[in-house]
């Protein structure tokens, strides 16, 4: 209908919604129960009492959902008493195409006349009071039971004189809605219209037309204008003008950006607006229905050019609360009675961002990103309020800051800008003013009460400023008559302005955060009928990429915003833009990209800085153009030709139109003068993804949409039509843990399995980090749905703590799970950093040469034990915090799919505490659930290690010491210190005889050295470690560090330290089967200190070349990656394999040690004999001809081996020799001292010809492969130097 001539109208329809009282007093089942209130509090169904014209073909009218959305809390009824303050608010009614239309309701009183429904009313009153007055009897018999006085139930129902209706004394008064529907979303000029039209029943003008003339006029005469043109219509008292702005310019929006910043304050605005971007629940919470539509479209225009793409109901009814447990992204808006302020209670909370609009409070997920460059964001929003601020208070506010009485004061300057109360105060009349202060009086307050109390003064005071309003608005309305203007009020023309400020400014950041994101889109299909067919598998941007190129602080924000739907569409539109015209959201983005990207220069470096908005200028001088000069002015309202006069309305009621007026045939028909003008495809703002497509393919995608749409429809959302709509909830939650799960799969598999060589296979990154957060947000939803009662703010960690209870037995005495009674325990974990306790554990027996190993006792694998871990985490504080870290740490130990399969298998807690039709009810999905978590166990995870940097952790090490050569135990005094990817234990002493201990310290996160040594004291100091074992006893990985080397002086190289490089074990690891790998000690090899090639069985040349190829690719990949993506460097360096071992081979191999110096000499006696030459050599003892960049080099070479023999006395030469390989692989002299050892006298004496340092093309190789590296700068681990200045 897009292009059609018959919705090019302002309006579609005119509804009228009130009370029926031929149907009587029905109590209005969508609001809830609400017998407990007087019964003039009570909602009453109401009903569309008419609508203007019947239907339209092109648009046929729901008059179920316009009713409910009228009159959302149904009918209202007031004595003259109560204040009777006329509303208005807007509504949405989404349709199943997806499509919307615009309602606009303008609700007031009306009294009551009918004597039936008066006294069915008064018989209402009468059964309240007998009822309050029977359970007050009650009170007072039993008087004597303790606390009866304070019951709530009593304290409820006191009967308040002036919530009662007496039909003698009393009017009554009704609400009823007047309406208009439209397919635009206009805000201002239906609210300015219907207010003028009520204001016309209950004080006329001079001149006035009928009602049907003014309705007449805007359903047939008034078009709807065209992109880029303004429209004057006339109203009952003043000509309403608006406007539309061009395709080019930023799309239509009537609400007011200036109400939003007063309701919520900078701080809060910006935080729901990250909240939105990474579609989190949206609960929108107010006594005023306007306030909630303002709130949600605010933001849902703010995050232009993305849209929402989830469930969106700014207005929820009250007896529909049951559906905030849609375990789906959603905006809601929540309303509420204004004497309630109460918080709902919410299934939940774990990933909802609770927002209080009338207390002005936001609650936002817990660890919510901030957006970048927030705060320079914040300013430049403050910079323009305040520039706009002057000349919006001159024109209807008075400058002032938020201070409402239910706030608390706030200083942070952006955190409120205007007072909403002080604002009201502004528009009202000195006489208002006057009254306020009177009643901000002590002294008044008490004349007033005992006035009232001796009946002097029967009225009641809060009812004056409706009064004086009221007043003061006729005489205003007696002063003057019809006021015709020329051009836009300077009022509404600011509020515009306003708005485009606010709006540029939020779109400026996504056009600097997102302007070469085009390079980044992958385009997999040649045609659009693959891609349609396909893009669910496609991956269709380079999120990697496009993340390594933004700066740090982007990161924990970006990485979760690329994982969004409302992303994924625009880059879906992207796409399509190749085929058909592009979105007319992504022309405008579009545009503005492209005019930054012409300021730039494309050869400089991509900077990455705040720049602020430059375009806030020139869009304003279209709106003021717009404004001046107005492109069409519509027909002044008339009574069509030949139509009868209707009857003269009753002052002070809406009556019922003119049917033969206005639902006349011919008015059915589009005028083709006014189509011609007009026409155009405004439609395609709507919808337009698939306008494009052929018949065919459009049928298809919109079957698609219709399959796959969350978006509940008012009538499903009846008790009675939500189980097919919890169905598809299932349905979408159980495809999204497959979506998941396999992203985590393919994202895993795609860091190659096993880290170039490394066996934990594992890199932490941003990425990973957001695709496990985003897990653990499914798990809550899906622990959310259906839920009977709520018990926290985290459903499953509520659901564990039932489960707990219940397995051991505390369950009928209703205690809690006592943490110091629960094994192991782990109380002592709150340490200060650095901070670590040893406890000795296993001590050796039996006499030497015969001792008892430690044995390494698997640890429980229960869901209770890793429960009881996370509770000893003093650093976590709330449940939604708790349940993250269990599931984290499930998921590092491979056992989450088991423990939930544990926890569901109780069925008769799970029927207790979840309604039928939720999620873990339904067999069938909840087993195809837990498989598709099963296959997660495929993949190694550290997302609990890496992600609880705080956490003090229990390390338990177990020493192995070999069992032969009466080497078991040493005399000295043993010291240990282990380090991680995130810190050191420094030295810890060991007791003499212990070989298994336990130490605390804040977590290490990945294990990766360990250094071993003793002082070599007493009469037998020397000590032979086969390995050693440790293991994280709340993560339970174990890491094994090789070493069968000696400790000890004069013995092996004379090491009485040895530093030890982490292999991680395999989950499960039994000690017997690491015992019974192990060979005879001295020939197992140490990963620092390879054995002899004739020990080993020997290395061909061809082999170490190939080791050397694959350690150099290693680094290379490793260096290549994002850094927040990379393993662990110190074993690419040293360990198994790794850069270091395959250097030492090379000097090795040939090496004439074992048949002249009968292995007493090492390759560090080699160096230091070279060293020796070549300071000769320096000094003039040995005349030799060399360069001065040789001497350089000479004396470089000399100066480590100095610096590495004083500074490493307790090392041994090995020791020493790894060492001098990771300094001068750092700083990239290897490569530029090897051709001059080589060549060195020395050499020819210690190397058979037939070896890497005789060898001029061998050592060219080595030389050759080692450049490779010289555009990485490698930083070692301190332990790998000992802390060394070198």
């Amino acid at each position: 209908m897009s292009g059609s001539k018959t919705d090019q109208r302002f309006a579609d329809y005119f509804v009228i919604s009130g009370l029926d009282v031929t149907s009587g007093l029905e109590p209005d089942q969508l609001s809830g129960e609400n017998l407990h209130c007087a019964p003039l509090f009570r909602p009453y169904k109401s009903r569309v009492l008419a609508n203007y014209p019947d239907s339209l073909p092109w648009n046929p009218i729901d008059k179920d959902a316009i009713g409910m959305l009228c009159l959302p809390k149904g009918l209202t009824f007031r004595t003259e008493r109560q204040s009777r303050k006329a509303k208005f608010h807007s509504f949405i009614i989404t349709r199943e195409d997806g499509s919307r239309l615009y309602g606009s309701s303008y609700i007031f009183y009306e009294e009551v006349t009918n004597a039936q429904i008066c006294a069915a009313m008064q018989t209402l009153q009468h059964m309240h009071e007998a009822e309050v007055s029977n359970i007050h009897t009650q009170n007072v018999v039993s008087i004597q039971e303790p606390l009866r006085d304070q019951s709530p139930l009593l304290e409820y129902r006191i009967i308040n004189p002036d919530d009662t209706y007496d039909i003698k004394i009393d009017k009554l008064y009704v609400t009823k809605s007047i309406c208009l529907i439209s397919q635009v979303q206009f805000v201002s000029a239906p609210r300015t219209f219907l207010k003028q039209l009520c204001d016309a029943v209950t004080k006329p003008i001079s001149f006035q037309q009928p009602l049907e003339a003014y309705v007449y006029n805007l359903l047939y005469d008034v078009p709807l204008p065209p992109p880029g043109r303004s429209m004057k219509f006339y109203g009952v008292t003043s000509p309403i003008f608006c406007q539309r702005p061009s395709t080019g310019e930023l799309p239509l929006f009537d609400f007011s950006l200036w109400d939003l910043v007063r309701l919520l304050g900078l701080d809060h605005l910006v935080q729901l607006f990250a909240s939105v971007l990474l579609e989190h629940q949206i609960l929108l919470y107010s006594s005023d229905y306007h306030r909630l539509m303002l709130v949600a479209e605010s933001i849902n225009e703010l995050i232009f050019p993305f849209t929402w793409q989830h469930v969106y109901v700014p207005i929820l009814p009250a007896s529909l609360q049951h559906f905030l447990d849609a375990p789906v992204p959603y905006i809601m808006g929540l309303h509420h009675a204004e004497e309630d302020t109460s918080k709902p209670q919410l299934p939940n909370e774990a990933n909802l961002c609770f927002v209080d609009i009338d207390n002005n409070s936001v609650q936002v997920p817990e660890d919510l990103p901030s957006f970048p460059f927030e705060q320079e964001l914040k300013e430049e929003l403050y910079q323009a309020i305040v520039s706009s601020k002057e000349r919006m208070l001159k024109e209807t506010f008075i400058d002032s800051v938020i201070s409402s009485p239910k706030r608390k004061p706030l200083s942070n300057k952006f955190t409120s800008v205007a007072s909403e109360p002080v604002l009201k105060k502004a528009q009202s009349s000195p006489g208002l003013e006057k009254m306020e202060i009177l009643q901000q009086s002590e002294a008044w307050s008490k004349i007033s009460a005992i006035a009232k109390k001796t009946g002097v003064w029967n009225k009641d005071f809060q009812n004056y400023d409706s009064e004086q309003t009221t007043k003061i608005a006729k005489e205003e309305t007696t002063k003057e008559k019809f006021q015709d203007l020329a051009s836009m009020p300077s009022r509404e023309l600011e509020e515009l302005k306003f708005n485009n400020s606010i709006r540029e400014i939020f779109l400026n950041r996504f056009v600097q955060m997102f302007c070469w994101y085009e390079e980044f889109v992958i385009l997999n299909s040649q045609d659009m009928d693959s891609w349609l067919s396909n893009r669910e598998s496609m991956q269709n941007f380079d999120k990697a990429s496009f993340l390594s190129d933004q700066p740090e602080t982007y990161l924990p924000f970006l990485s979760p915003f690329l994982e969004t739907q409302m992303f994924a569409t625009l880059i879906d539109n992207k796409i399509l833009s190749n085929w058909e015209e592009s979105e007319l959201n992504l022309k405008v983005f579009h545009s503005r990209v492209k005019s930054l990207r012409e300021g730039l220069d494309i050869s400089a470096p991509r900077s990455h800085i705040y720049v602020h908005c430059s375009r806030i200028k020139d869009s304003e001088i279209l709106i003021e153009k717009r404004s001046s000069y107005i492109d069409h002015i519509a027909k002044k309202p008339q009574l069509p030709e030949g139509s009868p006069d209707p009857p003269n309305i009753e002052l002070g009621f809406f009556p019922i139109l003119d049917k033969n007026i206005l639902n006349s045939e011919a008015n059915l028909k589009p005028k083709m003068k006014d189509s011609a003008k007009w026409r155009r495809k405004d439609r395609l703002l709507q919808q337009s993804e698939h306008l494009k497509l052929n018949s065919r393919q459009r049928e298809k995608y919109m079957a698609e949409a219709r399959s796959k749409s969350l978006q509940p429809r008012l009538t499903e959302m009846a008790a009675g039509g939500m189980a097919q709509t919890n169905w598809k909830f299932v349905e979408a939650l159980l495809k999204e843990c497959k979506t998941k799960t396999k992203r985590m799969l393919v994202e895993k598999m795609g860091q190659e399995a096993v880290e170039l060589g490394h066996g934990e296979g594992n890199i932490t990154g941003v990425e990973e980090n957001t695709l496990i957060a985003s897990l653990c947000d499914l798990l809550e939803r899906i622990w959310s749905h259906g839920l009977q009662t709520k018990k926290g703010k985290s459903a499953l960690w509520s659901h564990l703590q039932n489960y707990v209870e219940i397995e051991e037995g505390n369950s009928d005495t209703g205690r809690q799970v006592d943490p110091n009674l629960l094994s192991p325990d782990l109380s002592s974990m709150a340490l200060t950093e650095g901070e670590k306790t040893v406890k000795r554990g296993h001590r050796r027996t039996g006499s030497r040469g015969n001792i008892e190993l430690p044995v390494l006792k698997p640890l429980p694998q229960t869901l209770a034990c890793d429960m009881r871990k996370v509770q000893e985490m003093t650093d976590i504080k709330t449940d939604v915090g708790c349940a993250r870290a269990w599931v984290r740490l499930s998921l590092e130990k491979k056992m989450l799919s088991t423990h939930l399969k544990e926890l569901l298998s109780d069925s008769y807690l799970l029927r207790s505490l979840y309604k039928r039709y939720a999620f873990l009810r339904c067999e069938d999905e909840r087993e195809q659930f837990l498989y598709h978590l099963l296959s997660l166990n495929a993949m190694d995870y550290f997302c609990f290690t890496n992600a609880y940097i705080n956490t003090v952790v229990p390390y338990r090490v177990l020493l192995y010491p070999s069992l032969k050569f009466g080497c078991t135990t040493t005399s000295a005094n043993p010291w240990i210190t282990f380090a991680g990817h995130m810190g050191e234990t420094g030295i810890i002493e060991i007791p003499k005889g212990v070989l298994e201990f336990c130490v605390e310290h804040k977590n290490l996160g990945v294990l990766t050295t360990l250094r071993l040594g003793h002082d070599n004291s007493g009469l037998t100091p020397k000590w032979l470690i086969e390995y050693v074992l440790i293991r994280n006893e709340i993560s339970g990985h174990t890491y094994k560090f090789p070493c069968g080397r000696w400790l000890g002086k004069g013995v092996d190289d004379g090491s009485i330290e040895r530093l030890l490089v982490a292999e991680l074990l395999p989950p499960n690891t039994n000690t017997e089967d690491i015992i019974a790998a192990i060979g005879t000690p001295p020939r197992s090899r140490s990963p620092v200190s390879p054995r002899r090639p004739l020990e080993q069985g020997g290395f061909t040349i061809p082999d170490i070349q190939e080791m050397l190829g694959h350690a150099v690719n290693g680094l290379i990949k490793h260096y290549y990656k994002p850094e927040k993506e990379r393993g662990n460097l110190t074993y690419l360096l040293c360990g198994e394999r790794g850069l270091v071992p395959c250097i030492e081979h090379i000097f090795l191999y040939g090496f004439r040690s074992a048949r002249i110096f009968r292995n007493k000499f090492y390759i560090w006696d080699y160096l230091e004999k070279v060293k020796t030459h070549l300071e000769a050599t320096l000094e003039g003892e040995i005349r030799r001809p060399s360069s001065d960049i040789d001497r350089a080099g000479f004396w470089m070479f000399c100066n480590l081996l100095t610096k590495i023999n004083n500074a490493a006395e307790s090392v041994g030469k090995d020791g020493k020799l790894q060492i001098f390989i990771c300094v001068a692989v750092r700083d990239h002299t290897l490569q530029k001292w090897l051709p001059m050892i080589a060549k060195n006298i020395v050499t020819a004496q210690m190397y058979e010809e037939k070896s890497f340092m005789r060898d001029n093309d061998l050592i060219t190789f080595i030389i050759h492969i080692l450049d490779t590296l010289n555009d990485f700068d490698i930083i070692l681990e301190s332990s790998l130097v000992r802390g060394l200045n070198i």
